[in-house]
């Protein structure tokens, strides 16, 4: 009877194996072929690119506007927010060690940092930059803040102004570093 089963299963692996073969030549094939006027197709239907109605109205399904439109220094490519809210957070932060900062997402986050004065105290800050316009509501900065009680880190309120003002710190920053761009 182990004798049969052990044949039968024999038999069965080919099987098994065929729709992996075929999964696998599948994967092998070439697709459709891609014309050369696809590339140079101007077309008005071509030229919607992700937009409802077709026209720069300011109606965008299914992500961000790259077309090129709009200027400064947070429509160059490079960045996914706005240069200078990015360069002045940056900044702004800069006494606190980096733990993470992702600038096509617009998020900042630091580690822990103990004051030299308060040994017993520890701050850390996220940012979040929230578009790529220079707009007075284009950042956000939480602070939190812990304090060491019989050895463990407890966390402790931080106090109501810190963030506006943290926010507002970059703001000046931003605003800074956009007129030295336009001066030169």
């Amino acid at each position: 009877m182990l004798k049969h089963r052990a044949r039968a299963a024999l038999n069965l692996r080919p099987l098994a194996a065929a729709p992996l073969m075929l999964l696998a030549l599948a994967a092998c094939s070439s697709g459709r072929v891609v014309e050369n006027d696809e590339y140079n197709n101007d077309s008005r239907r071509a030229r919607v690119q992700g937009r409802l109605s077709g026209e720069q109205d300011g109606l965008l399904i299914m992500g961000t506007d790259r077309s090129g439109r709009g200027g400064g220094a947070s429509e160059s490519g490079a960045l996914g927010v706005n240069a200078y809210l990015w360069r002045a957070t940056l900044d702004t932060l800069s006494f606190l060690p980096l733990s993470s900062a992702d600038p096509f997402g617009g998020v900042i986050i630091t580690d822990w940092y103990s004051p030299p004065a308060t040994p017993g105290e520890r701050f850390r800050a996220t940012a979040y930059i929230l578009g790529r316009q220079l707009r007075s509501d284009g950042v956000r900065i939480s602070v939190f803040r812990q304090e060491q009680r019989n050895g463990t880190w407890v966390d402790a309120p931080v106090a109501p102004s810190t963030n506006t003002d943290m926010e507002n710190q970059v703001l000046a920053r931003a605003r800074e570093l956009r007129s030295q761009t336009a001066a030169r």
